[in-house]
């Protein structure tokens, strides 16, 4: 399971589905046109706040889970520790593959 997930965050980044940095993590966020958001578990604790609140008050579907290291990988960029799904397929597959409810809003982490 994690390995496919990780393989699936590398086709989505190929295929600019993907979205890394924070800024641009918020600013995709606001515009409704992110899906889902992937949160490293060693993210700070500022990085975690501020982009699961924002996922929250929008409705944005997100996880917490991997490594900074192991995402980045994944998508071949150094130190990513959040990404984001543009694409409704990537989004399905992911939610899928992650099993589980995801975090989402008036949900706690």
């Amino acid at each position: 399971m994690k390995s496919s997930v990780l393989t699936l965050l590398g086709f989505a980044a190929k295929s600019g589905n993907l979205v890394t940095g924070e800024d641009a993590l918020v600013n995709e966020i606001r515009r409704n046109s992110l899906r889902l958001l992937i949160i490293a578990q060693d993210a700070s604790d500022n990085t975690k706040k501020k982009l699961s609140d924002k996922a929250k008050s929008y409705g944005v579907d997100f996880y917490i889970c991997f490594s900074k290291d192991e995402i980045s990988r994944a998508i071949g960029k150094e130190n990513r520790a959040a990404v984001g799904i543009k694409n409704a397929e990537f989004h399905k597959r992911l939610k899928e593959l992650l099993g589980g409810e995801p975090y989402v809003k008036d949900k706690g982490i």
